[in-house]
């Protein structure tokens, strides 16, 4: 029996001709990732067992985004603790205030995560790099003591599910309203430990940003990756960026799966999860009228400069309705710049909204945008547990750009098509 994209990876990372699922290895790690609330912890595993040097500095980055600018004493003396060992111990990428962005959209901005690698992060959502054509995947703060190191990590080789992705998605959809219908399809267990092969005809149609969603999230369907071909959209986004070697990995055509899903894009209409879980998934004609209190459009599952265009041509020439706060957080400084320079701020401000530096921020209950009791927001963010954002008598409605900035406007959730 043939080995999964996913499969291949990991058996050319543990020097193996071929795995299985179930089989137990180790494997050379491309990089480690570690931020500012999982670092300290990693950073305290790693001096307490005595390790004297990073392996392979060079393969570590450590990304002060979630509560950066720094928002209290406490997280002052996180970064600290961190920015200390970073010198200490020679780590290049160190990612904090001036330099720092969302993690999981600044290190394939950076050129640190491509094709073919092995990625292992102290954050849930490191699976984000499959979009790239990367194994990558979130581990504990320890395996990330372990991984700076040795170098390596252990795995056990995951079964798979394949997406099969056809047609050409219909208008306002895009990467979240996929991922959004998954999930809603096979729950927040749906993929448990298993990988998220994604193919088909319509993956053209999806850009880079929208694959960074889409595998950003898989972990919300209790996956242990999400991945994506490499192909022209990849290798465009690569050329001149990525540091590496690309190597490519494909999928036999005898490769086992446990099951193969196909999603018709052109069928997706705009999807909304509504409290409590990213599972709970409805179409407008089931939304009703849910009145809202914020929205957020940015975190690393949808702050990149297209979610801003789209949230702009939103916006422009409207107003957020009252009583209605409205946060824009740009994924990275370079992503900041860009909408900066092509007007965006312009617009987003003329409609009242206002503009964060990056951050995680309000996405885990950070900062920058906290919910009080019985207040509801519409977020391009990526979980909506009980207190995510703010209080546990708050409420959170998972949406893609489009979906947010049009509900800003009417004060509600709503689609684009119901402002005009």
């Amino acid at each position: 029996m043939g080995m999964t994209m996913s499969q291949k990876i990991l058996a050319y990372h543990a020097g193996l001709e071929s795995v299985k699922a179930g089989q137990l290895i180790n494997a050379e790690l491309d990089m480690v990732l570690g931020n500012d609330i999982t670092s300290p912890v990693a950073v305290k595993e790693f001096e307490k067992a005595g390790f004297g040097c990073i392996k392979c500095p060079e393969r570590v980055s450590m990304v002060m985004d979630h509560f950066t600018p720094n928002k209290d004493i406490k997280a002052a003396e996180q970064v600290k603790t961190v920015r200390t060992f970073a010198n200490k111990y020679g780590v290049e990428n160190f990612f904090d205030v001036g330099r720092m962005g969302i993690e999981h959209a600044l290190l394939p901005e950076q050129g640190l995560v491509g094709a073919g690698d092995l990625v292992i992060g102290a954050d849930s959502h490191t699976c984000t790099y499959g979009a790239l054509g990367a194994f990558s995947t979130g581990v504990g703060s320890t395996d990330m003591a372990a991984g700076m190191m040795s170098g390596q990590c252990w795995f056990k080789v995951p079964s798979a599910i394949k997406f099969v992705l056809k047609n050409k998605p219909a208008k306002y959809i895009c990467g979240k309203d996929v991922i959004l219908h998954i999930i809603g399809l096979i729950g927040v267990d749906g993929a448990l430990y298993k990988s998220m092969e994604f193919t088909g005809d319509g993956i053209q149609y999806l850009s880079i940003d929208d694959r960074f969603t889409i595998c950003n999230m898989a972990i919300e369907a209790g996956a242990k990756n999400g991945i994506f071909p490499v192909d022209d959209v990849t290798r465009e986004y690569l050329n001149g960026r990525f540091k590496r070697e690309v190597r490519v990995f494909e999928a036999d055509p005898d490769a086992e799966y446990e099951r193969t899903i196909e999603v018709d894009l052109s069928k997706l209409e705009p999807t909304v999860a509504f409290p409590h879980l990213p599972e709970n998934t409805r179409t407008p004609e089931a939304w009703g009228e849910v009145k809202i209190d914020q929205v957020v459009i940015g975190s690393c599952t949808n702050g990149h400069i297209s979610d801003l265009r789209i949230a702009a041509d939103i916006l422009r020439g409207k107003k957020v309705a009252k009583g209605v706060r409205c946060i824009i957080i740009p994924a990275t400084n370079t992503i900041w710049k860009q909408a900066m320079h092509e007007g965006l701020f312009d617009v987003f401000i003329d409609a009242g909204a206002v503009v964060s530096t990056p951050t995680c921020g309000p996405c885990l209950g950070g900062h920058m945008g906290i919910l009080a009791a019985g207040e509801r927001a519409v977020a391009t963010t990526n979980r909506n547990f009980v207190g995510r954002m703010g209080h546990v008598d708050s409420e959170v409605y998972l949406a893609s750009p489009y979906v947010a900035a049009a509900s800003a406007v009417a004060g509600k959730i709503a689609t684009p098509d119901q402002i005009k």
